[in-house]
């Protein structure tokens, strides 16, 4: 798991006022720094060599997404796939269940009891066509504190026959 940064100062606070502020003008930007990430990535060798690349956001819950007018990580997940060029395709592919709840101010514990088989793949959104020539798969989160929904959502997609190459993550909480 890489991540563009900690989770403090400046890009905590835009991802606080793109997540929960609806400030869409921060989209870009957060999506133009995971871009530059993946393309670190990429040169170091840390991501397969592959013709495509396809990002999977990590899961929102429905009513979190609703409320924040769509979901953040998948509006930084298109923004990066816009800088990277045509062979970067971004997927929902994950869902989380309708009972799991809002993860803010749980404990460690807490969370994984949350989020226990709460993640599953999406049968209504199948893997785009074009990128069945198996493409190098990164999982992308805005922030990662306990690792838990990286955890679970890497389960679902490893239980689908996905294997993830890599995660990325806009900020790691210390």
């Amino acid at each position: 798991m890489w991540a563009c940064g900690p989770y403090r100062g400046p890009l905590r606070s835009a991802i606080i006022a793109a997540k929960e502020h609806g400030r869409r003008d921060l989209v870009e930007p957060l999506g133009g720094a995971l871009a530059r990430s993946l393309i670190t990535l990429a040169r170091w060798g840390e991501l397969p060599d592959a013709d495509r690349l396809l990002l999977i956001p990590a899961p929102t819950r429905l009513a979190a997404a609703r409320r924040r007018g769509g979901d953040p990580v998948e509006a930084y997940c298109r923004a990066a796939a816009q800088h990277l060029g045509p062979g970067v395709g971004v997927t929902r592919l994950l869902r989380t269940s309708g009972w799991v709840h809002d993860s803010a101010g749980l404990s460690a514990g807490a969370r994984v009891e949350n989020l226990r088989g709460a993640i599953r793949l999406r049968t209504d959104h199948p893997l785009p066509p074009a990128f069945s020539a198996r493409p190098a798969i990164v999982l992308v989160d805005d922030v990662v504190t306990t690792g838990v929904t990286v955890a679970e959502s890497i389960g679902a997609l490893h239980r689908s026959g996905v294997a993830v190459s890599a995660v990325v993550v806009l900020a790691a909480a210390d």
